[in-house]
Order: C-alpha cells, then structure tokens, then sequence
C-alpha cells in the first residue's frame, strides 16, 4: 500500500458487511479489498463496486489492511466513505 498506508485519518467502515452496505447505498468512495480475505467475497464486491463505479484497491494481507486501519485484527475489506455521510 503506497501512500494510503493511513486509513485512520478517513472515514471508513470496516468489514465485510459495513463495506457491502456502504457500497449498496452509494455512499463508498473507495473499497480497499484483502486478497487472502475468502475468494467469495471478494468476487462479491469487486463485482458491486464495478457495478456501482467505486475504486477497488488490492492489498495483500488482512492482516495489513487491519494495521493500516489502526486495529488489531485483520480485516477483509475496508469502505472509504463520503465525509459528508
């Protein structure tokens, strides 16, 4: 993760169902997404955020992509939402 290694600072909801919900009611911007994270999952809202025009961005671990939200635990996939939601 380039230079989005601090997802603290922005709005997110993290998890899997706080990303599919945030992206079903248009309020994502972006979609940071674990590729260990199940491959179900994964297809599931890689296809939504293609439907509904949101960034998909990749990071390789959960486990990562937890850190760089400021939790423990790792964390399948993060939505990065509109500030004024």
């Amino acid at each position: 993760m380039s230079n989005d290694n601090n997802l603290q600072d922005a709005k997110v909801k993290i998890g899997t169902k706080q990303t599919l919900k945030m992206v079903e009611q248009d309020l994502a911007i972006e979609v940071y997404v674990a590729l260990d994270a199940d491959a179900k999952l994964i297809s599931r809202i890689t296809n939504l955020c293609r439907k509904k025009a949101v960034k998909i961005t990749e990071v390789a671990t959960m486990k990562e992509l937890g850190k760089v939200c400021g939790i423990d635990v790792g964390a399948a996939m993060v939505a990065v939402v509109n500030e004024d939601s």
